[in-house]
Order: C-alpha cells, then sequence, then structure tokens
C-alpha cells in the first residue's frame, strides 16, 4: 500500500525515458566489464624452453626446489632467517611450502618458443611444437600436468609472424589430434605494442575454432606488456586498455615484461627490477585498464637466481620473497619464476601473505556476514566492496593451498559457495546479505 504522505512529482514515463536512454551504456557496460571470471588464478607462471620440456619437467622443479630447502634451508628456523618470515609463521609457512613442493610444485607451466628458445630451425620448431603438445596432451591423461599450461609462441612482429602462427598452429592442431585442448590451457602472445596485433591473434584462434568445430571464443590468450608502446600510445592513449578491446573478448591476462619494458625505457642492467618506478607506473596502468573487465594482470620475474653458496642463494631468496610481498600488497596476485630456486620463496611470500592476518580477515566477514554484527567487524565497518575483497582474499588463499577450508569455515561460519557469493556476486547484486 502506498503512503498517501510521500508524495512525488514525476510520472513513471520520465523514468521509462531514463531506461531507454541507459540502456546501450547497460548493455556496454555488462559487455566490456563483466567483472572476475570467478576461476582460480595461478599464484605463477613458470618458464620453460620449448627444446628443454620433458615428461618430467614439473617434479623435476619440485624436486630440485626441495632440495634446495634441504641444502640451504634445512628446518623451519633457518628459512625464516634467510627471507625474513617472522617466528610465528615460520612453522606453518615451512609447512605448506614443502607440501606445496611436494604435491603441486608448479601452478602454470608455459613452454617458451619466444626469447628462452633461440637459434632453432624451422624443422626444429615443427618438431618441438609437435612434441610439446603431445607432452602436455599425455600430462593432463596421467595427472602430472600443471593446473594450467600452454606455449608462449613468437611475437607478430614481420620478422618472426609466419612462425609465430607455424607453432600455434602445430601445437594446437597436435592436442586436437591427441583428444583435444585441455581444460587448463594458456596462450601467450609477447611484445604486443599496437592493439591491432592483439586482434589479429584473436582472429587467428577464431579461424582455429571454426576449422576445428570449436565454440567461439574457446581460446583465450595472455598479452604480453614488454613496449613502451604498449602503456602509451603515440597519441596519448593507454593502448593496453585498447589491446583488451581489440582481442573481443578473449583476452585472459596482461603479464609485465620486467627487462624488456625495462630495457625499451632505457633502463640500466642494475636497476631493471619490478620495483622500479618505471615498473610501478606500467602495472598500474595495466591493473586500471584490466578492472572490471576480468583480464587478470600478472607481475613479471626477478633474475637473481638462488644458485651458488648458502650466502648467495639467501640473498636471492630475501630479494625474490620480498619483491613477491610488495606485489602481492599492490594486488598482482600472480608472477612469473625463472628458476627452481625461486619456487621456496614464491610459495613461502604467497603463504605468508594469506596467513599473517588470517583471524582479522575472517572475522570481518563473519561480522560482515551477520547484519546484528555489521557494526562490530573488530572496529571496521565494512562496505560491500569491502566484502567482496575479504572473500576473494580467502578464496585465493584456499585456492594455492595457504589456508585450508576447515580453518576458512571455522573462523568465518561460511561455506566456500557463501565466500564466493561475498567475493563475487550477481552483477548489479550489490550485497548478497541486504
Amino acid at each position: 500500500m502506498t503512503d498517501r504522505r510521500i508524495a512525488t512529482s514525476l510520472g513513471p514515463a520520465v523514468g521509462a525515458e531514463i531506461d531507454a536512454a541507459l540502456a546501450p551504456v547497460d548493455a556496454e557496460l555488462t559487455r566490456r566489464y563483466p567483472g572476475d571470471p570467478g576461476t582460480r588464478q595461478p599464484v605463477h607462471t613458470v618458464y620453460v624452453p620449448a627444446d628443454a620440456l620433458t615428461a618430467g619437467t614439473v617434479r623435476s622443479w619440485g624436486d630440485r626446489a626441495l632440495a634446495a630447502l634441504d641444502e640451504h634451508a634445512p628446518d623451519a628456523g633457518a628459512f625464516a632467517a634467510a627471507v625474513g618470515l617472522p617466528d610465528r609463521l615460520a612453522e606453518p609457512v615451512h609447512h605448506r611450502v614443502r607440501a606445496k613442493l611436494e604435491s603441486e610444485p608448479v601452478e602454470d607451466l608455459r613452454i617458451d618458443f619466444e626469447d628462452g628458445y633461440r637459434g632453432r630451425t624451422d624443422a626444429e620448431e615443427d618438431a618441438d611444437a609437435a612434441r610439446a603438445a603431445l607432452l602436455v596432451a599425455r600430462a593432463y591423461e596421467d595427472g602430472t600436468a600443471a593446473p594450467y599450461t600452454g606455449i608462449r609462441t613468437k611475437c607478430l612482429e614481420p620478422a618472426v609472424r609466419a612462425r609465430a602462427v607455424r607453432t600455434l598452429d602445430v601445437f594446437l592442431t597436435g592436442l586436437m589430434a591427441a583428444g583435444g585442448l585441455p581444460g587448463g590451457l594458456v596462450l601467450t602472445l609477447p611484445k604486443v605494442s599496437f592493439a591491432e596485433q592483439a586482434a589479429a591473434f584473436a582472429r587467428l584462434l577464431g579461424a582455429f575454432e571454426e576449422t576445428h568445430g570449436l565454440p567461439a571464443g574457446r581460446i583465450g590468450f595472455e598479452i604480453q606488456i614488454e613496449t613502451s608502446q604498449s602503456i602509451l600510445a603515440a597519441d596519448g592513449t593507454a593502448t593496453v586498455a585498447r589491446m583488451i578491446d581489440a582481442a573481443d573478448g578473449r583476452a585472459t591476462g596482461l603479464h609485465y615484461g620486467t627487462f624488456d619494458y625495462s630495457a625499451a625505457l632505457g633502463i640500466g642492467p642494475a636497476h631493471q627490477r619490478s620495483d622500479h618506478p618505471a615498473a610501478d607506473h606500467a602495472k598500474a596502468v595495466m591493473q586500471v585498464a584490466a578492472a572490471g573487465t576480468g583480464v587478470r594482470v600478472s607481475d613479471g620475474s626477478a633474475n637473481l637466481l638462488p644458485t651458488g653458496p648458502t650466502a648467495r642463494v639467501h640473498e636471492a631468496w630475501r630479494l625474490h620473497y620480498g619483491l613477491v610481498r610488495r606485489a602481492l600488497a599492490r594486488a598482482y596476485h600472480q608472477g612469473w619464476d625463472i628458476h627452481p630456486g625461486q619456487l621456496p620463496t614464491r610459495y613461502a611470500a604467497v603463504f605468508a601473505h594469506y596467513r599473517e592476518d588470517l583471524e582479522r580477515t575472517a572475522a570481518r566477514l563473519a561480522a560482515y556476514a551477520d547484519p546484528e554484527r555489521r557494526a562490530d567487524g573488530g572496529g571496521v565497518l565494512d562496505e560491500p566492496a569491502t566484502a567482496r575483497a575479504l572473500g576473494a582474499h580467502l578464496l585465493r588463499g584456499l585456492d594455492c593451498g595457504a589456508l585450508d577450508a576447515g580453518e576458512v569455515a571455522r573462523l568465518t561460519g561460511l561455506s566456500r559457495a557463501e565466500l564466493t557469493g561475498f567475493a563475487r556476486p550477481p552483477r548489479g547484486v550489490v550485497d548478497p546479505e541486504r
């Protein structure tokens, strides 16, 4: 029943007119900004030259990482001291790192046909692409594959364009012949400088799908940001935003290339790091361009390798651990690892990030989930957007193994499905509990 004491002046025709005027905007927002896809995001990408790939590559990386721990930090206290872990996290993080290296050492494997793969004839690259397809297919069949696996082709610049297209074709065709494309397939296109290159790669994938009767849009790809032109175009616009649009819904990630991008700006080798101000600027532009689109941002790599005597290994570990923690604080939830010795510090940094404030994070979400307790979230009054961030934070911790489902459920009182409801509410639903 309408309260007669409440008066309005505008008739329903005005609202209908506004709806009609904004309908194209509503549709464009839905198309361009669908939100996070709700799938697992790997915490890293491991790059392996295509000619070095074997059926045992993933397990070998885990074993070599465990051997590095045994040699240079044989117990929790030694590892914590080496990387700077607080005492209260030493045991739980060390335990989880070892368990991760034993069960799932690599979350995302990229078989490299670009910078890490040089001096090969066309015949050799054809053979390596075909062999990679067969090894990937077998790994998914026998359960030894990383959750995500794929290749990085050469770029689409004129000198190597035909080779990039052929390698992609050989690899994908080989997968189809071996049983089809795996669910964790990921492709990476490097050195993208113009939106038209992303559009061309999208058309190439569309042609492959059509040839094999695959659903349109089945194959996505990551765009590697390695040139100054990919951040700022000649007309002053942000090229990376145009790349996402040009990919026509196929872009899944933006990966920062630390060393190519730094060199493109004239930064000397001694200062080519992911925490350089130029790197921060590039990733900030990437982050804003990708926000809401469902395209995820990945940090780059560290090139100080943990090899040699223990003192040098510890130096490299501390650097890597610090860079990963810094990236996570800036919401870059993924990065590159280029040596097995970096896996212990990758996982130590990730696990510490999710465990160090677990009780506080869980308490805030638990309070928010109970409308009667929202004003008592441990001294913090959270809004729906923060509740989404709290839920997403816990889900990422669960996905990578930093957190256990039982402890999160105990601390929040929420199931994984309920966590997902907070982290990824349907579009247009501001607060799933309201």
